[in-house]
């Protein structure tokens, strides 16, 4: 009967022990995300920033990786059908209406965004770099997500998301 009362004790006490009141949140970001809308300084100018219709993917994977490749589906297609025969204009229009970059990144104890570092980039100069919630947020609520990022020289970037079942 001692080890019955022993066993039972031990039962009710595990639950608020400190290792199972502590237990991480769920990834909020993890999954795939289509951009429903994005503008360049929403508080001011609205200006779209991938244009009317938007055709990205953000992807977060349980594994701590992200790709995201956001561009303007209105973009015009080169005349010469080959990547790398472009204009000067139709490279600098398809350059400025689109990018593409991947790398890793962390949420917090609650399972929110808490930072990510690019690790390759059709705009070099991201290569390597890392931001955190200072420049970076993702507030996911259900389904829909928006994300706001400040460029360096502090350009205000607002981006609704919508989860892809």
């Amino acid at each position: 009967m001692l080890i019955r009362s022993a066993v039972f004790a031990l039962a009710i006490s595990l639950p608020s022990l400190p290792a199972f009141a502590q237990t991480a949140a769920e990834n909020q970001v993890v999954g795939t995300w289509r951009m429903v809308s994005a503008t360049i300084d929403p508080e001011g100018q609205n200006i779209p920033a991938y244009g009317e219709r938007p055709n990205s993917l953000l992807i977060f994977t349980p594994d701590m990786h992200f790709a995201a490749v956001l561009t303007d589906a209105d973009t015009q297609r080169f005349a010469s059908n080959a990547r790398g025969e472009g204009t000067d204009d139709e490279n600098r229009t398809a350059m400025s209406r689109s990018i593409g970059f991947f790398g890793t990144y962390t949420v917090d104890g609650n399972g929110e965004f808490s930072r990510n570092r690019v690790e390759g980039a059709t705009f070099p100069n991201w290569i390597g770099s890392t931001r955190t919630r200072e420049q970076l947020t993702f507030t996911v609520e259900g389904d829909r997500m928006t994300e706001q990022f400040q460029r360096p020289e502090g350009t205000r970037i607002e981006i609704e998301w919508q989860r892809i079942k």
